[in-house]
């Protein structure tokens, strides 16, 4: 029998893989012609497990990378902030999706963030204290570890708490850091005055100033390389050993106890990740627009950031970019719709408004994914993928 094998096989070159149960293997290692049939959890846990996954991603890198070329700065504007949130966003996704620990506090480390990358990069002769370090992945690594380690000394306390008591606990932070942000004027300029975001500067180019490029598309390009990094470092994290056990904690922290995980370790972990994200978001987010203040960490921040999970998708990397992009753009949004809907005004003093109906569309699309579509935006995409699949069949 297993000469007839080998005669079968061509003479030159190696002999197409086979996978266990004797079928050829495809390019993933999979029984070819069925790329969701995986022969082993390795290859189901990879991190492109089909070819059409792989092809995708890299397809989607490669038109992010050339969309700067094909718009105007404005939507580049937008877009930038979403990708900015987005890295924000996967901190909360990891600790709230993932390990499934409710947390109404990103704001406060995105604010921890924002304020460490100033100090760090900040001007020493400035009004605000300032160490004049302009090495961008200096103020990027301490406004990240500098969150981390609030994230840290709060981990053992709310690790203790689940549920409503967990929320309502982060909410705190938010409060306390606002007032914290407020009277600590050395550092945050006060409330009203502010200080100015960390400049970057990578290779001697000013990333806010016109050269060669323009200061938005060099700023798209640099928000887009770092949300790459964050997001395969979350997606491995995802489906490492720490992943499947953030898993077992949301779907039954008992459970997964009995089973042997470390219910405090692995919280403190989730709780250390998603804050070093939310650092590095904060030390980002107001780099464009080079002016920030303490009043900008409020409640309004955190539930922007919960937005983003909900309405994105939960428990998915790809998801919490389309979500954050979503969030970022709603403003544009209410501001298009005053020119198609005559009774919104664009008059901050007259009601109903842009602002009001920005408000509005927040509130409206979590109520709505949570009720039609609780995947998200995320899940509306598999629902296109699974119909284009079995078209013309609908089951």
């Amino acid at each position: 029998m297993s000469t007839l094998v080998s005669a079968a096989e061509p003479s030159g070159g190696s002999p197409t893989p086979r996978t266990a149960t004797g079928r050829r293997a495809g390019f993933f290692g999979g029984p070819r012609g069925r790329p969701e049939l995986y022969s082993s959890y390795r290859q189901e846990q990879a991190l492109f497990n089909t070819r059409a996954k792989a092809l995708g991603a890299a397809v989607l890198v490669v038109l992010a990378v050339l969309l700067p070329l094909n718009v105007s700065d404005d939507v580049l504007r937008i877009l930038g902030l979403g990708l900015v949130l987005a890295i924000g966003g996967i901190g909360l996704n990891l600790i709230t999706g993932y390990a499934g620990q409710i947390s109404l506090g990103h704001a406060f480390f995105v604010g921890v963030g924002a304020y460490t990358a100033s100090v760090v990069a900040g001007d020493p002769e400035g009004r605000a204290l300032g160490l004049g370090i302009t090495f961008i992945p200096a103020w990027i690594l301490a406004a990240g570890a500098m969150a981390a380690l609030c994230g840290v000394i709060v981990a053992p306390l709310a690790t203790r708490l689940r549920g409503l008591y967990l929320a309502v606990v982060t909410l705190g932070l938010v409060f306390l850091g606002t007032y914290i942000f407020t009277e600590w004027g050395s550092v945050t300029g006060g409330q009203g005055v502010g200080r100015e975001a960390p400049r970057p500067i990578l290779f001697g180019d000013d990333l806010t100033l016109d050269s060669a490029f323009t200061s938005d598309q060099k700023l798209y390009w640099f928000f887009l390389a770092l949300l790459l990094i964050g997001a395969l470092a979350a997606r491995n994290i995802a489906r490492s050993r720490v992943g499947r056990a953030f898993g077992a904690i949301r779907d039954r922290d008992i459970a997964a106890g009995v089973m042997g995980v470390d219910l405090a370790r692995y919280k403190l972990i989730a709780f250390t990740v998603s804050s070093f994200y939310a650092g590095v978001c904060g030390s980002l987010l107001f780099v464009a627009n080079r002016h920030f203040g303490p009043e900008q960490f409020g409640l309004i921040m955190s539930i922007q950031f919960v937005a983003i999970v909900f309405i994105g998708g939960a428990a998915t990397i790809s998801g919490t970019i389309m979500g954050a992009l979503l969030i970022a753009s709603l403003p544009r949004i209410s501001s298009e719709m005053a020119h198609f809907v005559p009774y919104i005004s664009t008059a901050p003093n007259v009601s109903p408004n842009i602002y009001e109906v920005e408000a509005i569309l927040y509130g409206g699309l979590i109520v709505a994914f949570l009720l039609f579509e609780p995947r998200g935006l995320f899940g509306i995409w598999l629902r296109m993928r699974m119909y284009w699949k079995s078209f013309p069949f609908t089951y």
